[in-house]
């Protein structure tokens, strides 16, 4: 409880905060916010961790789907294939940031 108390006065703080700023200081935060991310550094290191983030789902994919619960999984249900495309990742996004470096 003393947690979502303390939480919610820090909302709140914020809010208050942020409000009294205005929309130049947003837009000044907003805007720095952007140049760190369009950074070549960020955006090599935004690409490395998804490229982990794509290996390690497609271990963890392997996995399941070796193990006992896997294969109770697979022939339970019919409709595992879709489940599939909608949950794997996919391969373009980690190429298409433009770093301009292949994983």
């Amino acid at each position: 409880m003393r947690g979502k108390l303390m939480f919610l006065t820090g909302l709140a703080a914020g809010f208050v905060l942020g409000s009294r700023a205005g929309r130049e200081k947003y837009e000044e935060i907003r805007a720095s916010a952007q140049k760190v991310w369009q950074h070549p550094t960020v955006q090599e290191a935004a690409g490395v961790a998804q490229a982990q983030a794509n290996k390690l789902y497609t271990e963890g994919k392997e996995k399941l789907q070796s193990s006992k619960l896997g294969e109770k999984l697979n022939t339970g249900t019919t409709s595992s294939s879709t489940t599939d495309e909608l949950l794997a990742p996919s391969d373009s996004v980690s190429t298409s940031k433009g770093t301009g470096t292949t994983y």
